[in-house]
């Protein structure tokens, strides 16, 4: 069959993300084919099509992380999907597209309840808030929680997991208009970040201590909230949207300085303080279905509400999302529609 993709050639710019038309065979024994109906956008897209995310393939590749939609066929030895069945699902790059084989584990049931816009949203966001507060996080009852980038699709579930969990909650945010999104959400306390940031941290929190830190931002950001979090506390690290260029094309000589630049933290500095610093991508963890999987189940469970979905554009306009979601202004999730043919 013939199918739709957005491909990247060259890396280097968002301008190299071509609409293209392309042969896909049969799906091989173990795997399904996804007709795909939703996809979800990640900072890690941008990153990975602008040559700067390591994980990303080698030449010629297909960006996106994840994706919904219908299954048409299934292989020889697929036991546990069948055609017609709903799925959302997670692959290693190649959901920008309007068909894709994948291996059967890598997909999962559609909640019952949910569009395939939410499905879309779900495993990345999750996945990536659920392992940074509890594998790594070791969250508590009670414990005090900063999360960075409070509005965005990982910060809004870090937020939902955290309180099923009993913690109080502190969301950072680059502008005013979030707020309201915060407050609907049931954060406890939120930061507009600034050049006061590490003063209004202290003030935010009002005398308590600082626990466990998801942080995505880097920079002057990280420094601040590593330099406030208590002894025994955690921060994890699963981003740096600091070195995300708000051009379709990479500003070396900017991106360097940030990079020559950044915050370190020395490993005395560490054990003196008292203190955990963790980074972790999300793509090891694909490398782990088996460990994946336990961890969606352990999600599932938290019987947590559908993803917020922010922004929904067609197929058609995928790279206009893209440069939209590049430039931080979004809220929740930023999903791609796909009508099988346009």
């Amino acid at each position: 069959m013939i199918r739709s993709v957005y491909r990247v050639d060259t890396k280097g710019s968002l301008d190299s993300l071509e609409r293209k038309e392309e042969e896909l065979s049969p799906p091989q024994d173990n795997e399904v084919t996804v007709e795909i109906k939703a996809i979800g956008l990640n900072f890690a897209d941008i990153f990975a099509i602008q040559g700067l995310y390591s994980a990303t393939p080698k030449g010629s590749f297909i960006p996106g992380l994840e994706y919904s939609g219908k299954i048409i066929a299934v292989g020889k030895k697929v036991k546990n999907f069948k055609k017609n069945d709903k799925v959302m699902g997670v692959t290693r790059f190649g959901a920008y597209t309007d068909h894709l084989n994948i291996d059967a584990r890598y997909i999962f049931p559609l909640p019952s309840k949910w569009s395939y816009e939410q499905g879309a949203g779900f495993l990345v966001q999750g996945l990536t808030a659920y392992y940074a507060l509890l594998p790594l996080g070791d969250l508590r009852k009670g414990q005090n929680v900063l999360i960075h980038s409070a509005a965005g699709g990982v910060g809004i579930y870090a937020n939902r997991i955290a309180k099923k969990f009993g913690a109080w909650t502190l969301g950072s945010v680059g502008n005013h208009s979030k707020i309201s999104l915060l407050e609907k959400e049931g954060y406890d306390a939120w930061i507009i970040r600034s050049s006061r940031f590490p003063e209004e941290l202290k003030t935010a929190l009002g005398g308590r201590e600082l626990h466990l830190v998801l942080e995505c931002i880097g920079g002057k950001i990280f420094k601040s909230s590593y330099e406030t979090l208590a002894p025994m506390g955690r921060m994890v690290v699963y981003g740096s949207a600091s070195f995300m260029s708000q051009g379709d094309k990479v500003n070396w000589l900017t991106l360097a300085w940030r990079y020559l630049t950044r915050p370190k933290v020395d490993t005395l500095e560490i054990v003196s303080d008292n203190k955990a610093v963790m980074g972790f991508n999300l793509i090891w963890l694909y490398e782990k279905i088996d460990e994946l999987t336990t961890h969606l189940k352990a999600l599932l469970k938290l019987n947590l509400d559908p993803p917020h979905i922010g922004s929904v554009y067609p197929f058609v306009d995928l790279p206009d999302a893209v440069r939209h979601f590049q430039t931080g202004n979004t809220t929740g999730k930023v999903v791609i529609t796909v009508e099988s043919g346009k």
